[in-house]
């Protein structure tokens, strides 16, 4: 059974309140899950894994995250939350050294095709490809990193935009120089 952030009963939309800065908690702290319950409770519930590999990524504990992010996403996790595990997922990777995987899981992603994807989930693209930009960066893919991110940059300003699209593309096509 798939589940996306519509079909998830029990599991209202995500909290918009702010969690912390990476690696630290948010004043007043979160709940710390001991002993496993909090996975045994999110039980095989794609979007409540999701939520737990969040909170554990948010609060500095990455090699609990990673897990949990893979079985949600063989859970069934579908539409934005899928998309935004993906990134999380190779972020993490990426944290934790493991940059190739990162790259493969966030090339996989940008191969999407843009028409079966929602407004929200697509609008998640240049965050697919900035987390992308420092994967490639973490390893040794410099140049193709900084194409990949002044790309997608130059979507979003208001004057250079074909110059800056023209410079990325230079970037990618003479890697050697």
């Amino acid at each position: 059974m798939r589940h996306d952030d519509t079909t998830a009963p029990g599991l209202g939309a995500p909290s918009s309140r702010p969690l912390g800065r990476p690696g630290r908690p948010p004043a007043g702290g979160l709940p710390r899950v001991d002993g496993g319950t909090g996975r045994r409770a999110a039980g095989r519930h794609p979007v409540a894994l999701f939520e737990l590999a969040s909170a554990n990524d948010s609060t500095g504990e990455p090699h609990a995250a990673a897990p949990l992010y893979r079985q949600a996403l063989q859970a069934g996790l579908t539409g934005y939350r899928r998309r935004r595990a993906v990134i999380q997922l190779a972020s993490t990777l990426r944290n934790l050294g493991r940059a190739g995987r990162s790259v493969a899981l966030l090339s996989a992603e940008r191969e999407a095709d843009p028409a079966s994807l929602d407004e929200a989930t697509a609008g998640l693209g240049d965050a697919v490809d900035a987390f992308l930009a420092l994967a490639l960066a973490d390893s040794g893919r410099e140049r193709e990193a900084v194409a990949l991110a002044l790309n997608a940059l130059s979507r979003h300003l208001p004057r250079y935009n074909r110059s800056l699209a023209g410079y990325a593309q230079a970037l990618r096509d003479d890697p050697g120089h």
